[in-house]
């Protein structure tokens, strides 16, 4: 089986190619394949004698990186059946050459031998050249294949392969998504050579201030810690200082029963905002509901039970298990199927069935939304009308009963099939598929708007609502009505 030798030419100038590769390449009698020429070490080696066949125009042959470098090792993986070859990369073989880590992928399938001989890393002069350490914290980067979950901002951050102007415009515009536009990036070009360049510029000119090459690389420094804190693990490191003994007073007393309330207050007040289509205070008031669940997890730190993390993997697990029809094999076609679907894993994870069908139906649940639950929950079982009738004489019935409650003066027993009532007229508005949690919110919204309305009307004749009479009362409801009817 024949080999194929990767050698590392270096980052930089002629001068620092070691010696015994010098005498390797200019002694070899194999046929030296260059990833690509434009390197000064192939150029001074060219000078003397030495011959190379470059894969540059594959370059032009496809548009995507991954491409290129699978067609040649393919050519390489070609030639190599024939002969040992020599392949020459930029730098160190092991360090962003990624034909090199597909060379290895094929040498563990048996398809070739491999000679790995490093070349000076361009890091090295990099590191020289900003004057960093990176034992600070240090991550490079691929530019050609940027994933922004990834970057670690704290850290000195470096992307490599800064080929063009629409890769560094491709780096400029991942970036601006956490930094601001006048943050300081510093570009370096031929580091180590004679033809080394650093320039600073703010982020916004990153693709229009300097030329860039296949010798350019891109220097974020680290930023402030404020600077991220649209970023998760600010919010955390926030949440755990105000509980810690050094934070707030109020914080550090609160527990799982005490904020309860504050679940609901923050989980409504996120649906007014819904109501009110308002996106300003949609983010407001989800951060807000993101706030109790923070805190929530932080107690659930502090006494060493769960964390936030246990939480983001519950729901992140739940999420593939139960949508087989995006994470794995199922096929759906409806809403109906997922919904179908998602009870019956559902039911399967559980194990054993619970006592009741409805114990899943939360007992804190508003009482009409409750009652459409329990509702739907017994309709699946069959418990259930098959026709709107019956449903109607029951609510009938139901008033009636209710009637009679009052007319014995039974407070009690009023309340009791005034809730029955209640009960038949959720179930009359299920049938129709009607969400009557729903149809009562708009209803309340309409009284709002109306009787805010007259107040209005009221202050601008210089009077309260409180001064009228009920029948100028009801001449002002009657305006209110014809004005907003449209807007209700």
């Amino acid at each position: 089986m024949n080999t194929i030798k990767v050698i590392g030419l270096g980052a930089a100038d002629f001068e620092q190619l070691p010696i015994g590769v010098y005498r390797e390449l200019t002694q070899t009698k194999s046929s030296i394949y260059a990833r690509t020429l434009n390197h000064p070490v192939i150029q001074e080696l060219q000078k003397e004698g030495i011959v190379f066949e470059s894969f540059d125009g594959t370059y032009e042959s496809h548009e995507q990186f991954e491409d290129i470098y699978k067609e040649i090792v393919s050519r390489l993986l070609k030639q190599v059946r024939e002969k040992d070859i020599i392949y020459v990369v930029p730098g160190h073989p092991m360090l962003a050459e990624r034909t090199v880590q597909l060379l290895i992928e094929e040498r563990e399938k048996g398809a070739i031998n491999l000679d790995l001989k490093g070349g000076q890393s361009f890091l090295d002069a990099t590191f020289t050249a900003l004057e960093i350490d990176p034992i600070e914290g240090f991550q490079f980067v691929d530019a050609t294949d940027i994933k922004r979950d990834q970057l670690q901002y704290l850290n000195h951050l470096i992307f490599c392969q800064v080929y063009d102007a629409l890769v560094a415009s491709e780096v400029k515009l991942t970036l601006l998504e956490d930094l601001p536009a006048d943050h300081p990036v510093t570009i370096v070009t031929a580091a180590g050579s004679k033809g080394e360049g650093i320039t600073t510029v703010p982020l916004e000119e990153l693709d229009r201030s300097v030329k860039v090459d296949n010798l350019t690389s891109v220097y974020v420094p680290p930023v402030e810690r404020d600077t991220l804190n649209h970023q998760f693990f600010r919010l955390r490191e926030v949440i755990k200082m105000l509980r810690s003994p050094e934070g707030c007073p109020w914080d550090r007393k609160q527990t799982h029963e005490s904020l309860r309330k504050y679940m609901i207050e923050e989980a409504y007040e996120f649906i007014d905002a819904v109501n009110r289509m308002d996106d300003d205070h949609m983010v407001e008031e989800l951060g807000d509901v993101l706030l109790q669940v923070m805190l929530h997890s932080q107690i659930g730190e502090d006494e060493g039970f769960f964390t936030i993390d246990d939480v983001i993997v519950s729901i992140t697990n739940k999420m593939i298990r139960r949508h087989p029809h995006v994470f794995g094999e199922v096929t759906v076609d409806t809403s109906d199927e997922v919904v179908t679907n998602w009870e019956a894993i559902k039911v399967q994870e559980k194990g054993e069935r619970s006592e009741s069908i409805l114990d899943a139906v939360p007992q804190s649940f508003p009482a009409l939304l409750q009652a459409e639950e329990l509702q739907k929950k017994a309709a699946k079982v069959g418990f259930d009308w098959d026709t709107i009738d019956p449903i109607i004489e029951k609510v009938e019935e139901e008033w009636q009963e209710f009637q009679e409650a009052r007319e014995d003066g039974n407070r009690e027993e009023m309340e009791k099939e005034f809730g029955d009532w209640l009960f038949a007229i959720a179930n009359l508005a299920r049938h129709y598929k009607l969400s009557s949690e729903n149809a009562l919110q708009r209803t309340n919204r309409k009284f709002r708007t109306r009787l805010s309305a007259m107040e209005k009307e009221a202050n601008e004749e210089g009077m309260t609502l409180e001064e009228y009479h009920l029948d100028s009362l009801e001449e002002l409801w009657i305006r209110a009505k014809v004005k907003h009817k449209g807007a209700e």
